[in-house]
C-alpha cells in the first residue's frame, strides 16, 4: 500500500490534531506545513514525529512533488481559493469544515475537485466516532425499525475561553451558528436518517450576554427538514450556551426509540417504563485532540489506494450537509420562510 505524503495548510488547533493523526495512521505521513507565520522544521519534525518541511507559500507547498495530498486548515473564509489551487495541482485534499461560506464557492470546489479527478475527504469526523458508529448499527439491526423523526443538536459555548472565538464572531469567517460548529449535528442527523430533504424552515435568536453580543450574526438556530419521503428532522446549534458540550441525539422509529446513549426497542421486548443503556463513548468535547480524525484518515488513505470515493466524508457528501446549511441560513434571514434546496442549487449553474 501507498504511503501518503501530506502537506497541512495553516497551522492552528485543527492542525496540530490532524498532523498526529495523520502520522499515527500509519498510510500517512505529515511532509510538510504552511503557515503565514516562520516555523522551525526541526521543532514541527520533533513534535509530530516525522521530517517536516516548513513552506511560507502556498504555491511552494503545490510545487513540491513528494506532497500528494494537502490538508486545508486554515480560516473558512479562504478555503475555496485554496482547495482549488491545489486540485489544479494534482493533490488529493482533506478539508476542516465548512467547506465555505456561501454555495457559490462550494461548488466551485466541487467543480475543480472533479475535473483534476482527486480523492477528497471533508472533516466532519465525527461519522467515524464511537457513538455514530453503534447508532448505525443499531439503526441497521433494525432497533429502531423505520426512522420518521429525529433531531440532532449541538450545545457548545463558543467565548473568550475557546480559541476559535477571537475570528468566529465575525460574519465574514464565521459565517453563522451552522456553519461555523452546528454543521457536525446536521450532518450527523442527515447520516443517521438518510434520504433527500427538499426544504428546510429555520429560526434564529441570540443571547444579549456581553459575551455573545459580539458576535456579528445570531448565535442560535433551530432548523426543521422536510424529507421527501415526509420525514421530519431537526437540529438546533447554539453557540452561546453555559453549560458543558452537548451532542443531543433523539431517533424516532416504527420499532424504538435511541436518546443519547439510551435505547428502547419494541422488537427486544424491552420493560416500556426504562430505558436501556448501552455501552458506547458519546461525542462529548469540543477539543479537536479528542476527535477520531485518526480513524477518518485512514478510512481517506485505503480509499485513495483503492481508487473509491472516501466513504461517508467525500466532498459530494459534504456538499449536501453545506446545502442544508445554505437553505438555513437564508430561512432564518427571511424570518423562517421555508426555503427550497432547489433554490441554493441554482448558484451552481
Amino acid at each position: 500500500m501507498k504511503k501518503y505524503k501530506v502537506g497541512i495548510l495553516g497551522y492552528g488547533w485543527a492542525a496540530t490534531a490532524h498532523a498526529d493523526a495523520i502520522n499515527a495512521t500509519g498510510t500517512g505521513e505529515v511532509a510538510a506545513v504552511c503557515s503565514s507565520r516562520k516555523l522551525d522544521e526541526a521543532e514541527l519534525s520533533a513534535r509530530h514525529g516525522s521530517a517536516i518541511k516548513a513552506y511560507r507559500k502556498l504555491e511552494d507547498m503545490l510545487a513540491d512533488d513528494e506532497i500528494d495530498v494537502i490538508d486545508v486548515t486554515g480560516y473558512p473564509n479562504k478555503h475555496a481559493p485554496q482547495v482549488i489551487k491545489a486540485a489544479e495541482a494534482g493533490k488529493h485534499l482533506i478539508i476542516e469544515k465548512p467547506l465555505a461560506l456561501n454555495a457559490r464557492e462550494v461548488y466551485a470546489m466541487q467543480k475543480a475537485a472533479k475535473k483534476a479527478k482527486v480523492g477528497t475527504c471533508v472533516c466532519f469526523e465525527l461519522r467515524y466516532c464511537n457513538q455514530f458508529l453503534v447508532t448505525q448499527a443499531i439503526l441497521d439491526k433494525g432497533l429502531l425499525g423505520d426512522l420518521h423523526y429525529g433531531e440532532i443538536d449541538y450545545y457548545h459555548g463558543v467565548g473568550p475561553w475557546y480559541g476559535q472565538y477571537r475570528w468566529n464572531v465575525k460574519k465574514s469567517m464565521g459565517g453563522s451558528s451552522l456553519l461555523s460548529a452546528g454543521c457536525h449535528a446536521l450532518d450527523m442527523l442527515i447520516g443517521m436518517m438518510g434520504g433527500e430533504v427538499t426544504e428546510v424552515t429555520s429560526y434564529a435568536t441570540q443571547s444579549k450576554h456581553k459575551y455573545f453580543k459580539k458576535y456579528e450574526y445570531p448565535t442560535t438556530c433551530v432548523t426543521i427538514l422536510k424529507f421527501k419521503d415526509g420525514r421530519v428532522g431537526k437540529t438546533a446549534s447554539v453557540l452561546d450556551c453555559f453549560q458543558p458540550y452537548y451532542f443531543h441525539t433523539h431517533l424516532v422509529g416504527s420499532e424504538g426509540t435511541l436518546l443519547d446513549n439510551k435505547l428502547h426497542s419494541n422488537s427486544l421486548e424491552l420493560d416500556k417504563t426504562q430505558w436501556s443503556e448501552l455501552s458506547m463513548k458519546l461525542a462529548d468535547s469540543g477539543d479537536v485532540a479528542d476527535h477520531p480524525y485518526q480513524a477518518q484518515f485512514e478510512a481517506f488513505f485505503d480509499s485513495l489506494n483503492k481508487g473509491k470515493p472516501m466513504p461517508k466524508t467525500s466532498l459530494d457528501e459534504a456538499i449536501k450537509t453545506h446545502e442544508l446549511i445554505f437553505a438555513a441560513d437564508l430561512s432564518a434571514k427571511r424570518g423562517g420562510k421555508p426555503v427550497k434546496i432547489a433554490e441554493i442549487r441554482k448558484a451552481k449553474k
